[in-house]
């Protein structure tokens, strides 16, 4: 069986400033998730599923359904909207926040019956990320309670354009997650140091640190363990309006239950987003290279 993937892209990317999951960033204005599903077919992923809102939904259908990826990979459309919420729960005066990106999985239950990959529509990956985590995952028919995710080495995972927030993991001798911990404002200094700023002095963090970018995998069971946890969550956290549902939040109850595990799988690949606007020229010079290279082609589907 062929695993899924599971692509967030209902986020509207503030500090960019508009839908940047749809910014053509290619030779000839191919998206982030244009190369995202291209490196996937190219791993064996046999579907994607898009989480997006109602609110765009037509603009990005629009965009896409000119791809030719859709000949190529079963392609469905799922939603996540404030009001998509476990029976008897409501959303909250004054919340206008969406729920945050285990929300945004929970969207994909109905749509998901195999092992599936979890990305974001504006990190762009690399190919041999997917094929890391495609053959791990295909793997896993059958199988429950045992996850995956690719970390990358901190010091590839920087902007040059402002700080960066990123999941530092903690890997015990089997090779599995032991905790994974979200630190903010992490930065690159003038003398070349990288540190996290945590209110007080500077913290330091090595080139190699591994870190999250929610390149998550999964079996159909955790949609379970998400929906079961998520009435908890809501009862300790309705009061703040801002407080939001993450991937990791999930992750690390069921690690630290020891209901499942979660293998790292590690990736030499350089992974490139767009935190800010400013990091677009740096994203579009390192496709031209690649393209250059032979890594891809510079028509992406034909």
């Amino acid at each position: 069986m062929k695993p899924t993937l599971l692509v967030l892209a209902a986020g509207m990317g503030s500090r960019y400033g508009s839908l940047k999951q749809m910014d053509g960033v290619g030779p000839h204005n191919e998206a982030i998730i244009d190369y995202s599903v291209y490196d996937a077919i190219r791993a064996g992923f046999g579907k994607v599923v898009f989480v997006i809102r109602h609110s765009f939904a037509e603009e990005f259908q629009e965009v896409f359904s000119s791809r030719r990826f859709g000949h190529r990979i079963d392609v469905e459309y799922v939603f996540q909207e404030l009001d998509a919420l476990p029976q008897g729960l409501v959303v909250p005066e004054g919340r206008t926040k969406p729920w945050g990106t285990n929300h945004a999985v929970m969207m994909a239950a109905g749509s998901i019956h195999e092992p599936f990959a979890v990305i974001n529509a504006d990190d762009f990956y690399g190919a041999e990320a997917y094929r890391v985590i495609g053959d791990y995952l295909s793997q896993l028919a059958g199988v429950e309670n045992r996850y995956c995710m690719v970390a990358y080495d901190l010091s590839k995972t920087l902007s040059e354009n402002g700080t960066v927030s990123r999941g530092v993991c903690t890997v015990d001798e089997a090779g599995n997650l032991a905790s994974m911990v979200e630190r903010t404002q992490i930065e690159r200094l003038p003398n070349g140091q990288i540190v996290y700023h945590d209110g007080g002095a500077d913290e330091p963090l090595s080139e190699e640190t591994p870190v999250s970018m929610n390149l998550f995998g999964f079996t159909p069971d955790y949609f379970v363990h998400s929906q079961e946890f998520f009435p908890v969550w809501y009862d300790a956290n309705k009061e703040n309006p801002k407080a939001e549902y993450y991937i990791p939040t999930v992750v690390n109850r069921l690690i630290a239950a020891g209901t499942s595990t979660l293998r790292v799988l590690r990736s030499e690949a350089q992974w490139h987003g767009i935190t800010y606007k400013e990091d677009k020229p740096a994203l579009s010079a390192a496709i031209e290279r690649m393209v250059a290279a032979g890594k891809y082609p510079e028509k992406l589907w034909e």
